[in-house]
């Protein structure tokens, strides 16, 4: 029994291991004498459509519509479609303001939420490849072009660009945000070059036309969009030198939020489209997705059994567990100190992280709970600071009550062998 509880916890305690060091390690064994792909632009190009989201971004639009039509591609075969999802705020009337310029508004009343807004437009869209983008997010000129480069293979379906973040040192949130972000692009670029990288991003990523289908209001449309291209038999490349900027969400409490949204609503669109995740339809990127997103959304669940036996080992006086439950008090008291600190941009390093970590975990558990509970957020609000933040957030610190911590408690645990 002993025995049995032993490999029980210590398979739990590695798997987050594996999936933030081991899967990165893999990665680039298998990757390291492959070069990433570098496309020549078809003549003449292929026709494409930039599709912009909002709701309510008066405040960002008219510069991302200027950022848009600077971009470095042929005018003739280039448009501007933005989708507004019942904006109220005078967005509507500044992309009117574009129309001389070749920018067109579809407009969609009853807040019905981004998916059902890209539905609506699609259907009125015939290039060869459209792009999806954010609001706030602005392109450098050559971005759309070197995006659309990767269609010259007739097996790439979707390509994906690089986001990039401009307020890094604005605080602790943007900060953290910005490092994870960086290591997110270390694995999509290796997971490019093996099979396709895992997912799209809202703010730039480009499909074939041909590949869309109708997705349903509860799907994520830069998540499932994807995996339904995948499973069509098609690649998807990430692309690093198409760039973007954007700003982090500016806080803890509201990059947090945005998190449990996209984890609700992504780990739903993996099980619609779970055919991805047998090797014999999708090959090796089955591996892929179920190391880059399904064991991360379950390191929490590993964590909580991995701390009850490890708990158990350490009272039978097993000294290696001992050291394991010690380190993870440690970083217990790290992360509630973190939580009680008013103005968490000012938390150092050794407490942001933590806490950082804790958090986002926690929130992720609070996602997939709602998933499983059939609760999806359809509508979204933008997570920066001059919008509502997403979800149930507030600009407050958010308030955890002493059983969530409790929780917290069982997920950090498993962080305790990192430290000790």
């Amino acid at each position: 029994m002993i025995e049995m509880l032993v490999v029980v916890t210590l398979v739990c305690m590695a798997m987050p291991v594996y999936v933030y060091a081991g899967y990165p390690l893999l990665l680039w064994l298998l990757t390291r004498q492959r070069p990433p792909a570098a496309p020549e632009l078809d003549e003449p190009p292929p026709s494409v459509t930039l599709v912009v989201s909002c709701f309510n971004e008066a405040a960002v639009i008219a510069d991302k519509l200027d950022n848009a039509l600077k971009t470095d591609y042929p005018a003739d075969r280039f448009g501007v479609v933005v989708v507004s999802d019942g904006s109220d705020d005078g967005t509507d009337d500044i992309v009117h303001s574009f129309a001389s310029r070749g920018v067109r508004l579809v407009r969609q009343e009853g807040r019905l939420g981004k998916t059902m807004g890209l539905n609506r437009a699609l259907e009125t869209i015939d290039s060869d490849i459209v792009v999806f983008s954010d609001a706030n997010a602005l392109y450098e000129p050559q971005a759309i072009r070197r995006l659309v480069a990767h269609f010259s293979d007739g097996q790439v379906g979707y390509v994906v660009g690089a986001a990039l973040y401009t307020d890094s040192e604005a605080g602790g949130s943007a900060h953290n945000e910005n490092l994870y972000w960086r290591y997110e692009l270390a694995i999509k670029s290796m997971e490019s070059r093996l099979h396709s990288v895992v997912g799209g991003d809202g703010a730039i990523y480009a499909i074939r036309r041909t590949l869309w289908e109708p997705l349903q209001q509860r799907d994520i449309n830069d998540f499932v969009n994807p995996l339904q291209i995948i499973a069509k038999g098609y690649r998807g490349l990430f692309e690093p030198t198409a760039s973007c900027f954007e700003e982090t969400a500016g806080s803890y409490d509201r990059e947090i939020a945005r998190k449990e949204r996209i984890v609700n609503r992504s780990i739903r669109g993996l099980m619609r489209v779970k055919s991805v995740m047998n090797p014999a339809r999708s090959g090796v990127f089955a591996f892929e997705v179920i190391s880059h997103k399904l064991l991360r959304w379950l390191i929490p669940l590993f964590m909580a059994v991995g701390v009850a036996g490890s708990t158990v080992l350490a009272a039978t006086g097993m000294g290696f567990f001992q050291l394991v439950t010690a380190g993870s008090l440690v970083m217990i008291l790290l992360a509630l100190q973190g939580q009680r600190t008013p103005e968490k941009h000012t938390l150092p390093p050794w407490l942001s992280l933590p806490y950082y970590f804790v958090m986002v975990n926690l929130y992720a558990v609070k996602g997939t709970l709602k998933a499983l509970r059939g609760e999806t957020q359809v509508t979204w609000n933008s997570a920066r600071p001059s919008g509502s933040p997403t979800g149930n957030a507030s600009d407050q610190s958010t308030a955890v009550s002493g059983w969530w911590w409790l929780v917290v408690g069982v997920m950090i645990v498993g962080l305790g062998l990192g430290y000790v």
